[in-house]
């Protein structure tokens, strides 16, 4: 292993490892989750209506999506503010609400924003199954902080994941090609965080079995 290799490995595992600073718990929550809620909320209430802007008509959907933009963005900001740090997932999701909303809205046309939660999913999966095929799991990268295991757990969990990924991807496609504007906001508002706390909760017979404790693995370290 070369030395420049060594060197991104440990500024990799450094980044990785910084903790996060500790926050109220709701603080967190409304930063999180206040910008989907807020765009369900705004949705209900104008998904029957339409407005005129600059001379062109949007319909209730695009114009919820013009106002949730600034506010994800916004409250990403204030997130990385109080906690010092952003997962990969969040950079993600604020990169393709900006990117594919406001193709949305400059073509007028809801698909695009649609389609964010599986260019988002299928992203990670490619990216998680890159790394298994390299023998590595991006996703202890990430949470091995907040979650020890050994080396087959990480292996297991990461496998695991990224189908899942794969499987909300197809999900996502399937409702907003096939049903109502109405059931897909309430998809991507309930249904897919739903999904995810579902699938963690089943995992918890594997965290069990390859979890490692924290003095263990400082003592590893």
């Amino acid at each position: 292993m070369t030395s420049e290799t060594t060197d991104m490995t440990a500024s990799e595992t450094s980044a990785s490892q910084t903790p996060e600073r500790k926050v109220n718990p709701w603080l967190r929550a409304s930063l999180e989750y206040g910008p989907i809620l807020a765009f369900f909320v705004g949705y209900m209430i104008v998904r029957n209506m339409s407005f005129t802007v600059g001379g062109r008509e949007y319909e209730g959907f695009l114009a919820v999506t013009a106002g949730f933009i600034p506010l994800q963005i916004i409250c990403t900001f204030f997130l990385w503010r109080v906690t010092g740090k952003l997962s990969a997932i969040q950079i993600l999701t604020v990169i393709l609400v900006a990117a594919m909303g406001g193709v949305s809205i400059w073509l007028n046309d809801e698909r695009f924003i649609k389609m964010k939660p599986t260019i988002l999913y299928v992203f990670f999966f490619v990216m998680l199954g890159f790394g298994l095929l390299r023998g590595q799991s991006y996703l202890r990268v990430v949470m091995e902080h907040t979650l020890p295991m050994t080396d087959e757990g990480w292996m297991i969990l990461t496998r695991r994941v990224a189908f899942f990924f794969a499987a909300l991807a197809v999900a996502n496609e399937l409702v907003w090609r096939t049903m109502s504007t109405d059931a897909w906001v309430n998809f991507k508002t309930f249904g897919l965080p739903a999904a995810l706390f579902l699938f963690f909760m089943t995992q918890s017979r594997l965290f069990s079995k390859y979890g490692i404790e924290k003095d263990e693995t400082a003592a590893e370290g």
